[in-house]
């Protein structure tokens, strides 16, 4: 069990990617209750930067852990990454943020030293807050895209990431929606991606 179901849903990705994040730094671009960052703890991880633009939002148990520290008030697309921990992992749930503007930013936090095969990115993709980049706004139903649309955008939005300064490595669907809303009361589609750091261009 996880504070939140987003917790559910990195788990999912943690497994089929076969991806161990134990000793690893890990920074949660939009914690929230703090779902990712629990995940990510009880899989081992060492140390995790728990950043939201929110106040208060992150689970009592997680803000008194001291593996965590807790950056509050925070745009993970605007903050600094941290100098006393490198960061080997980024995983991304940050709501209606669209990826062309959070894989840059994580591409910064991620340790600078490694070799490109050493530090991650696991974003979660959220395609009804994507499709206006495509021009494919006229399908949403409030709020909502049908699966085949859903799909449509992801296909898209997989296609760009590239030209962010990743390769994706993998890309696995939600076990669970996203959170249902007045007009869906099934929640969207969603999928979770895993990301490594581009080849320098020479």
């Amino acid at each position: 069990l996880f504070v939140s179901r987003g917790g559910l849903k990195l788990h999912h990705a943690l497994t089929h990617f076969n991806f161990n994040p134990s000793g690893l730094t890990a920074a949660d671009f939009g914690c929230n209750l703090g779902g990712f960052t629990d995940c990510l703890l009880q899989h081992g991880a060492a140390h995790v930067y728990a950043v939201d633009t929110s106040y208060g939002t992150l689970a009592w148990k997680l803000r008194n852990d001291p593996r965590i520290t807790v950056l509050e008030r925070t745009n993970a697309i605007h903050a600094a990454p941290p100098i006393d921990r490198p960061i080997d992992l980024v995983v991304i749930d940050m709501g209606w943020t669209t990826q062309d503007k959070c894989i840059p930013a994580a591409l910064k936090w991620l340790r600078p030293d490694a070799s490109r095969w050493a530090t991650h990115i696991i974003t979660l993709i959220k395609p009804h807050y994507e499709s206006h980049r495509f021009g494919m706004d006229d399908r949403l139903r409030e709020g909502v895209l049908d699966e085949t649309d859903a799909e449509a955008v992801l296909e898209l939005v997989t296609a760009s990431l590239p030209s962010l300064g990743v390769t994706v490595r993998g890309v696995t669907k939600s076990p669970i929606t996203g959170g249902a809303t007045k007009g869906n009361k099934q929640g969207n589609t969603e999928w979770l991606a895993l990301l490594t750091p581009a080849a320098p261009k020479h």
